[in-house]
């Protein structure tokens, strides 16, 4: 997969919806109720960080889950991008990049989205021809002012913010001409996860999705 293929695809997810959910699961039991919940509410692409030893079990229960598009995050290796295909994910998405990394996933065919927070690094990373980008982590790096600077000289690059968003600075992120999404895990509450209030997190996640129409 040539990385422009791999943005094409990329950015067809990260409009599916305003936010990607950005889940860390230390309980592979709650991987598809929690996948389910999330469709339910109309937020379909799924982000499965790597940080537990749940997280590839979770992502091939999340798999099964019809109409949702799960994806592995804090991909690092060659070996995530072979370990997280191998569990289903769809896509990938990684705090930075690295030759290495990008070489595995387009051998692999995994669509990524790679992670940059400077104008160098998203110059790189266009050069190379990822025109989908994660900023992160966005709050530490300037928020939504930055994102929008970093937009006037390169228009061409669209974004994922992720890192510090929440759902009072969502809306900063979505409306600049340069942000498809965003990243978050306030969808994804540690003690509704842990109560299995599958209920409560589709509330969270419409009112997540509502933010597409502000």
């Amino acid at each position: 997969m040539t990385p422009s293929d791999a943005s094409d695809r990329t950015e067809a997810l990260c409009r599916l919806a305003p936010v990607i959910p950005v889940l860390v699961i230390e309980d592979v039991a709650h991987a598809r109720p929690l996948a389910e919940a999330f469709v339910a509410g109309g937020l379909p692409v799924l982000e499965v960080t790597l940080r537990t030893p749940a997280a590839l079990d979770a992502i091939r229960e999340m798999a099964k889950v019809e109409g949702g598009h799960v994806g592995a995050g804090t991909l690092l290796t060659p070996d995530d991008v072979a370990r997280a295909v191998d569990a289903g994910a769809t896509f990938g998405v990684s705090p930075g990049a690295t030759d290495r990394l990008l070489d595995a996933a387009e051998a692999a065919g995994l669509p990524m989205l790679p992670g940059a927070a400077t104008s160098t690094e998203v110059m790189g990373l266009l050069e190379r021809g990822y025109t989908v980008q994660k900023f992160f982590p966005a709050e530490a790096n300037g928020g939504a002012p930055a994102l929008k600077s970093i937009g006037g000289p390169l228009p061409q690059v669209r974004f994922c913010p992720t890192g510090g968003v929440s759902l009072k600075n969502a809306r900063d992120y979505l409306s600049l001409s340069n942000t498809l999404c965003v990243g978050g895990s306030w969808v994804a509450p540690k003690d509704k996860m842990a109560a299995g209030d599958w209920d409560g997190i589709t509330s969270l996640a419409r009112e997540a999705a509502a933010l597409a129409a502000t």
